[in-house]
């Protein structure tokens, strides 16, 4: 059985930060920069899940109640 009778096990797409088609070994990224450029980005707070105000009164109230 040669390597190119092995069906991929992701579906290629294009690289989140450049576009260029993604490497297989970095998936989703084309390259190892562009894979630390995304985690510096959510390192350093670019990226942030957002987060409405009804959610935020709905936590749990820290004396257990």
């Amino acid at each position: 059985m040669s390597a190119s009778n092995v069906e991929p096990l992701r579906k290629a797409r294009p690289c989140p930060e450049c576009g260029r088609p993604s490497d297989r070994t970095l998936y989703p990224f084309c390259s190892t920069r562009c894979k630390n450029i995304d985690l510096n980005r959510w390192l350093s707070g670019s990226y942030a899940i957002p987060v409405t105000e009804e959610e935020e009164n709905q936590r749990p109230s820290e004396d257990g109640e």
